[in-house]
């Protein structure tokens, strides 16, 4: 018990005096946090600005262009008086999308035909793509309802029924845990425990390589000392987790529906998981600069196999099986669910067996790699 306890307080003040460490596991927790949220803080596309080419110029034109620009998604940026001039606003990038309303778009509603619309939008990027057409149409939507009400109530038919008959499935959608619904509230809370988990890999992977004298002249054991290491990560942890799931989120607005004695609770086994996994890269390459290599070239793959940027459900079984190997796929699903969502610790059992697990595996790894390099170096 000495050597443990021994071995953490060695490796924590390996982690305040040792620069690289230092700068990875403390220095980039705080800008990371100061700078990462920042691109996010609108939290959803409001007013893209779009081309207005009106061939019909009538009343009814002129209408639903008004109220297309007092959406909240779309803004008509210019009012141009074909669609050449429109394409080159938009090949300009000035603006991200053409809204054409064609002649004749007052006659046909007055005759009982369809009048449609066309819009073209930038799909290059999927949000603004999806602001503009839903935007629109969710407009259109509403428009040719009231006309259609209006024709029915001037036959005489009772306004309640016209109404009904007009818009006969009305949708009432509810944005439950995003009721901004913002890219922020969905992104952030999945992207810090990525982040997480980035900057405790380097660090563990860099004191991995760095010398240890004073390791090196300690009695402890190999599982005492990697037992010791993972202490000392967790206590460094038990700083800068909590501030990344509770502080933070607050600071944001995200919802925080969960208990924060679960989402601990959750998260030491991700901590552990992370650290061991660390050491097992560390023991494995032995250069600093081989780590810091290997990290960032396998930092993308961890991103994609999380989950968030792209369904898990619709990745081939052998991605989503090599997934569930990297703590951050298995700990964002239990954390996002436990903190955000306010699950109970029994929804995310799996979640949490599945990171236990990854903690023995790669503690065990690492506890073999250690008594490996000390048979190496005697």
């Amino acid at each position: 018990m000495n050597g443990l306890f021994a071995a953490c307080r060695i490796e924590l003040m390996r982690i305040l005096s040792l620069r690289p460490a230092f700068s990875v596991l403390i220095l980039a927790a705080g800008i990371y946090a100061a700078l990462y949220p920042q691109p996010y803080r609108n939290e959803a596309l409001r007013d893209v600005p779009i081309a207005l080419v009106d061939l019909d110029g009538t009343d009814s034109s002129r209408q639903f262009a008004r109220r297309v620009d007092a959406s909240a998604d779309v803004a008509i940026g210019a009012e141009l008086p074909d669609e050449p001039s429109a394409e080159r606003e938009v090949f300009a990038r000035q603006l991200y999308g053409i809204l054409v309303i064609p002649k004749y778009f007052e006659r046909d509603l007055l005759h009982g035909r369809q009048s449609p619309v066309a819009i073209y939008a930038d799909a290059s990027y999927f949000l603004i793509y999806s602001r503009i057409s839903g935007g629109v149409s969710a407009v259109a939507k509403t428009f040719g309802a009231e006309i259609e009400t209006a024709r029915l109530i001037a036959a005489h038919v009772d306004p309640a029924i016209a109404a009904a008959a007009a818009d006969p499935m009305p949708l009432t959608t509810v944005p439950l845990f995003n009721p901004q619904g913002g890219y922020a509230t969905y992104l952030l809370p999945a992207a810090f425990v990525l982040l997480l988990q980035q900057m405790l890999l380097i660090g563990v992977g860099l004191l991995g390589t760095l010398r240890n004298d004073n390791l090196a002249g300690s009695s402890a054991g190999a599982l005492a000392t990697v037992l010791g290491k993972l202490l000392a990560y967790l206590i460094l942890e038990a700083v800068v987790l909590p501030f990344y799931l509770i502080v933070l989120p607050y600071l944001y607005d995200i919802p925080r529906l969960g208990n924060p004695l679960i989402v601990f609770a959750v998260s030491l086994p991700f901590v552990l998981s992370v650290g061991a996994l660390g050491m097992v890269v560390a023991a494995l390459f032995r250069n600093p600069l081989t780590v810091q290599l290997v990290f960032a070239a396998i930092g993308i793959p961890f991103l994609f196999l999380a989950g968030f940027s792209w369904p898990t459900e619709a990745m081939p079984k052998a991605l989503h099986y090599l997934a569930l190997l990297v703590p951050s796929s298995s700990a964002i699903n239990g954390i996002v669910s436990v903190s955000q969502l306010g699950a109970p610790l029994s929804d995310i059992r799996t979640s949490f067996l599945t990171l236990w697990a990854l903690a023995l595996f790669y503690g065990c790894l690492a506890v073999g790699l250690e008594v490996r390099i000390r048979r190496s170096l005697r």
